[in-house]
Formats: structure tokens, sequence, C-alpha cells
């Protein structure tokens, strides 16, 4: 099973694909959609609306996993926010993928093992289960990886539970 991880914003929206393959983890991609500030916000939202459809395409991924939104600074970014998220489903749903919502607490949890754990630990983590040479160098990706991870566990214990 192939998942696409998404970790939305609005000036760098992170991505992740993951393959699970014999009951291994394998890295297929990692980066980063970015858009300018200067920009209206209605095109930076096409600009990631595109971006995970170039993904899609160029990768094919089964399913979506998409982060939930958490507490932002002020109600203006949290709606910023949850306006990228939307396009980031959109993109998902249009492509007919089953697109999943995870909170960071989840995946924190499924990763690493504990909710609260700091970004340091979930990075070393990702590296860990994907078998990488490297810390993923940005937070935005390594939380998108990590979203796909947790996608991919979470997937497994509910097979495992029907079966």
């Amino acid at each position: 099973m192939r998942v696409l991880g998404i970790d939305p914003g609005t000036a760098v929206t992170g991505y992740g694909v993951v393959e699970e393959v014999d009951r291994s983890l394998k890295l297929i991609a990692s980066g980063a959609i970015t858009t300018s500030s200067k920009l209206p916000f209605s095109e930076r939202l096409g600009q990631i609306f595109q971006g995970i459809n170039e993904l899609i395409n160029n990768f094919k991924p089964d399913s979506m996993a998409v982060e939930e939104p958490f507490l932002a600074k002020n109600a203006k970014m949290a709606l910023r926010i949850g306006q990228a998220r939307g396009a980031a489903v959109l993109a998902g749903v249009q492509a007919k993928l089953e697109v999943a919502s995870y909170t960071p607490l989840q995946v924190k949890l499924a990763i690493v093992g504990y909710g609260r754990a700091e970004k340091e630990q979930m990075r070393e983590m990702v590296k860990r289960l994907l078998g990488l040479d490297e810390i993923p160098r940005s937070d935005d990706a390594a939380d998108a990886l990590g979203l796909a991870i947790c996608h991919l566990h979470t997937m497994n214990l509910s097979h495992k539970k029907t079966a």
C-alpha cells in the first residue's frame, strides 16, 4: 500500500510518500510545496491544490493522510491553515483516494509511542522506521512522512481487528 502524507500550511505544505511492501516501509518521495506570500491567497490555495494533484498523478498513492489542524496562534492563521487543508483534501477526494485525518497527538503516538513527543524524537523515529541514513531536513516533510507512516500503522491495526 502506498500513502501520501500531507502536512498542510499556507507558505509550506509538506508531503511524504511511503509504501509498505512485505511489512517493510519504503520512502518513495518527500518534500514541500511552497507558495509566495506576495501572491493573492486564493492563488496560493490553487498552487497547493495543483501541487497535490501533481503528486497524486506522479506517485499514484492508494490513500492520503492529512494532518488535522491544531491550535494556531490566532484565528486568522487557523482559518488559513484550514483552507490549505481543504485544498489538499479536495485534491485527494477528486482523485478518488481514501482521505484520512490524524491529529498531531495521534501521529506522535503511532510513531514514537508518546503523544507529547518532541519534534526531534519524531524525526529520529521517521528516519529509523524508513531506514534512512539521515534525518529528514524539512520539518514539514518529516511531519508528512510521519502522517503516512501513522496511516499505514492504523490500517494494519484495523485489518488485524477484522481478521
